[in-house]
């Protein structure tokens, strides 16, 4: 079968050298005569994994040793309802920013646990922008702030993050974790979902200040749903994905390898530059959702002057071996999912696609 290439929202493509190592090691790993999938998570093997993963991971992001790293299962979504229960008290509220489907979802759960409110919004506008936080009133009595610094069905990002001190930053960074430089000590806690740029789907990683997790007010709260139970048993309190904890650390080999993340943003930056160029120079054949101020370097999302082209492109793109230029139901149209193994040559490929239907239509 030939190659395709993979714009998928997610689960996404993973670098094909972590996929080729992953093949090669796959029914002996370490010459234990098994796949790392068999190993006992209690097992030597499997521990130096499990280190490894953490530690390119520090290295990778520059963690503190201040916070803790977990991985833990149940995708983000799980993380919208086990960040209130820890850290959303009776006395306090959590405050949540709304630009986009998953920030809205975060909201939903975490209203099922304590008190919130919407600090602010930009649904007015089809969450085409990033709302600037510059003079929202905070209070002493905000448990939390929550931001979604990746709009996948929007294609919105925060660009630069709002500067909090009177109570933590928490960012689900699903689907731009690992793309760009960020600064972590401005974050008391961030969560991803490994199956846009990290891994495979199964993992999800959090980051959190360990004052954090020991001032969590957690005695009546379910002992799988509190991360102290994962901070104190070294995410190890049950039988974590290994198979994925594996993967996550051989594409944070891969990212290790070609320069870590100063590399990744250069590349990222270039491949949103060859698709939004090509938007904004097609005399408004193509149009781009975000305000682009808001512009996300992950998922370039457009449209076309009627749905009858839409159509017609994403049936030619299929024929071409494009997969998952779709865009979501919310917006329509198409989109481009970028992630950090998505080759910049798969990026000129669109271009020319693009290029090619406009001046045929």
């Amino acid at each position: 079968m030939s190659s395709v290439y993979n714009f998928n929202a997610g689960p996404a493509a993973l670098p094909k050298a972590a996929l080729e190592v992953a093949q090669k090691e796959l029914l002996n790993f370490n010459d234990t005569g098994m796949s790392v999938m068999e190993l006992s998570h209690r097992s030597k093997d499997y521990d130096a994994v499990h280190q490894q993963t953490k530690q390119l991971l520090k290295k990778l992001l520059s963690i503190p040793d201040t916070y803790d790293i977990l991985f833990l299962q149940g995708g983000a979504s799980l993380q919208f309802a086990m960040l209130p229960y820890n850290l959303l008290p009776q006395n306090k509220v959590g405050q949540y920013v709304l630009t986009g489907s998953w920030s809205e979802k975060a909201l939903k759960e975490a209203t099922l646990i304590g008190e919130t409110n919407v600090l602010a919004s930009t649904k007015e506008s089809n969450y085409s922008t990033i709302p600037d936080l510059r003079d929202t009133p905070f209070t002493d009595n905000d448990a939390y702030v929550h931001i979604t610094s990746n709009n996948t069905i929007y294609g919105t990002q925060w660009k630069q993050f709002p500067s909090i001190s009177h109570a933590p930053l928490v960012a689900d960074m699903s689907s731009d974790i690992l793309s760009r430089k960020i600064d972590v000590n401005q974050f008391g806690m961030i969560y991803a979902g490994a199956q846009k740029n990290l891994g495979p789907s199964g993992v999800t990683v959090v980051i959190v200040k360990k004052e954090l997790v020991q001032q969590a007010q957690v005695e009546h709260v379910p002992t799988m749903l509190r991360y102290g139970t994962f901070a104190e048993n070294d995410s190890l309190y049950n039988t974590p994905p290994t198979f994925g904890i594996y993967l996550l650390g051989k594409v944070l080999e891969w990212a290790d390898s070609i320069g870590g993340l100063e590399k990744l943003e250069q590349v990222n930056e270039e491949k949103a530059k060859i698709l939004y160029d090509t938007i904004d120079s097609s005399d408004g054949f193509y149009k781009g959702h975000a305000h682009p101020s808001s512009r996300s370097s992950m998922n370039v999302t457009f449209t076309l002057p009627n749905e009858e082209l839409s159509k017609s492109f994403l049936s030619l793109a299929k024929e071409r071996g494009f997969v998952g230029l779709n865009g979501h139901r919310s917006i329509g149209g198409c989109r481009a999912s970028i992630y950090n193994a998505v080759p910049i040559e798969a990026c000129i490929a669109l271009r020319d696609l693009m290029n090619e239907f406009k001046s045929n239509n």
